[in-house]
């Protein structure tokens, strides 16, 4: 799935990170007035609670920094993708205090926006192979990163 704009596309990747950065600032106090109890609960039969979601989106952080720190050293990256409701299950983050994921969430994603702003430009077309899926370019995949990051945070948020 495609999360960012098409007109994102030529965005260079200080560009990126700036839109990282502003993407946390926005949500972080967002997510702060969240309660306890409003993040644990499930929205409906089935579906992740906000705490999984935000989980997940701690997941998805994890596995883009090692594609943004490796793909600076490879002619191509190949890398497995991951099973995401594995990732959460696993994890147990509706266990969690909401107040520790905001942070660690926050946290994490902005040291990413640093890490994606300083990418040197030269690296933007590295191929990247992810899972079974086609190759993309390292600038794509930094950009469908935020892209899911507002996703999610949508969801969180509705």
């Amino acid at each position: 799935m495609q999360y960012f704009a098409d007109s994102r596309g030529n965005d260079t990747f200080m560009e990126i990170g700036s839109w990282l950065q502003s993407v946390v600032g926005t949500a972080e106090p967002r997510l702060r007035a969240i309660g306890d109890d409003q993040a644990s609960a499930a929205r409906r039969a089935g579906a992740w609670s906000r705490k999984q979601i935000l989980g997940h989106l701690i997941d998805s952080a994890t596995n883009n920094h090692q594609r943004f720190i490796r793909a600076q050293g490879a002619a191509v990256l190949r890398l497995p993708g991951y099973a995401q409701d594995d990732w959460v299950l696993y994890q147990h983050y509706g266990e969690r205090s909401w107040t520790d994921l905001v942070d660690f969430w926050c946290s994490y994603n902005r040291h990413l926006s640093h890490v994606i702003a300083r990418i040197p430009e030269p690296h933007r077309g590295v191929p990247c192979e992810i899972g079974e899926s086609s190759a993309v370019t390292l600038s794509y995949v930094a950009l469908d990163y935020v892209g899911h990051v507002e996703h999610h945070l949508s969801q969180i948020f509705a």
